[in-house]
């Protein structure tokens, strides 16, 4: 084993160096402070491991994303979100009769307790879909105590899965002021989420097969993405042996962000924005070179890749294929084709490496589905559910798992003397009241 030294004060350490199956080097520092008394300092976490994982590997150099060593690009093109979900959560592709009952499962447990359906008639009708999503899926360990029983985890699992598409449709339903869509046996993962989203009790809905199967590759190129925000949320929060549906909506809460989960919902503002102004393009791409302009184009550039996000290439032919097999003309299409074919030109974008990502082609898909803007997030949250539910497992059953305790460099005021109230100075603290 290679080793990597470090001198401080004089005196030289020894770490051992850990090389991953795909040739990622890392220095394990477990022992640093041990025998240092120093600590790293990594804001943001950008240059530091916080676990070994066989789940997800990206590469963004080169932009490879492969889920447990399979391309995204492979399982977009033939496999159905449900066995995505199942080769993460399980470490492999389930066969016939794992993936029958798998599907199986999937279905029968979608449908919710009527106490639990109760719930939202008291969420109000302004409730934004990620905050009863979050309720929600924490309020299933009321339902379901037994969540830490070892026989019963996959159980667990699957009931999460199966009912989070549930919640998500019926907070649509509830802020329409429409009655809620039970779901169907007999149809798959996505066209009943489609199902319960669009119909209605009056009228027949039949659900589109170009839709199910946009919805079935939005939801597997969601499926993980290695340590982002949310994800290591889950395993800080699952560190402390909290239960997987706690640990969950911990993981919904910070994908709400706009820097996180809300960017699709940024870019489409963006779009619009510009549409209103005429659709001048070429204006905002200017604005976007100028430091003091204040703007930014929403959806270029990634924090991990530095290459064209393979979501993105994926994504961006299923607008095509979408939008021409439902013969809809959207002029916001028009614009994001058009500043990203700048994008790709342009000096200032090609030398910072601002190539489009995924929550570019993301939201004109939703839009062009007929999902509204307040539900992307809520859509970001259904995809990513395998993800996080393999990290918590695989975080659960490592042996090496301690509970998480960032350390922090400390710059605040030395040991002060504590004064008593009536030597202080009046000028110290002079709270402002206002009469009533």
């Amino acid at each position: 084993m290679s080793t990597a030294k470090l001198i401080l004060d004089g005196k030289e350490h020894e770490f051992p160096v850990i090389v991953g199956t795909e040739q990622e080097t890392a220095i394990d520092i477990t022992t640093l402070r041990q025998r240092t008394g120093a600590i790293t300092l990594d804001p943001g976490y950008a240059n530091t491991g916080s676990c070994v994982s066989s789940i997800t590997f990206i590469d963004g150099e080169t932009g490879i994303l492969r889920y447990r060593g399979i391309p995204i690009e492979d399982l977009c093109a033939s496999a159905k979100f449900p066995e995505v979900c199942y080769l993460l959560i399980y470490g492999h592709l389930p066969n016939s009769e794992e993936g029958a009952e798998w599907r199986r499962q999937l279905t029968l447990n979608s449908f919710l307790h009527q106490s639990m359906i109760n719930f939202f008639d008291h969420f109000p009708v302004t409730a934004h879909p990620m905050a009863i999503l979050s309720a929600m899926v924490a309020t299933l360990s009321a339902f379901y105590p037994d969540v830490m029983d070892d026989k019963k985890i996959d159980l667990s699992i699957v009931r999460l899965l199966a009912k989070a598409k549930t919640f998500a449709a019926y907070s649509f339903k509830k802020s329409i002021g429409e009655p809620a869509v039970y779901p169907r046996t007999d149809h798959s993962y996505a066209a009943n989420f489609l199902r319960m989203m669009f119909a209605t009790p009056a009228e027949f809905y039949e659900v589109s097969p170009v839709l199910e199967n946009a919805l079935n590759m939005l939801l597997i190129v969601h499926a993980d993405h290695e340590q982002n925000c949310s994800t290591s949320t889950v395993r800080m929060v699952g560190s402390s042996l909290s239960n997987l549906y706690s640990s969950i909506s911990a993981a919904i809460s910070a994908l709400w962000g706009p820097l996180h989960g809300g960017a699709n919902e940024a870019v489409i503002n963006m779009l619009q924005a510009i549409h209103r102004d005429g659709g001048n393009y070429r204006k905002y791409v200017d604005m976007a070179k100028k430091k003091d302009s204040g703007f930014r184009l929403m959806g270029f550039g990634h924090r991990v890749y530095k290459n064209y996000d393979p979501r993105a290439t994926i994504l961006k032919r299923e607008v095509d294929l979408v939008l021409g097999a439902l013969g809809v003309t959207d002029p916001l299409v028009d614009i994001a084709k058009n500043l990203e074919d700048i994008a790709l030109k342009d000096d200032f974008f090609v030398e910072r490496k601002l190539y489009p990502n995924v929550d570019f082609y993301s939201g004109i898909l939703y839009r062009a589905m007929g999902i509204p803007m307040e539900m992307f997030t809520a859509m970001f949250a259904l995809g990513r559910l395998p993800g996080w539910i393999a990290h918590w497992k695989e975080m659960r059953e490592d042996p090496a798992t301690r509970i998480h305790r960032p350390r922090q460099v400390y710059v605040g005021p030395n040991k002060t003397a504590f004064t008593p109230l009536e030597k202080r100075e009046r000028s110290a603290y002079q709270p402002k009241f206002t009469k009533e």
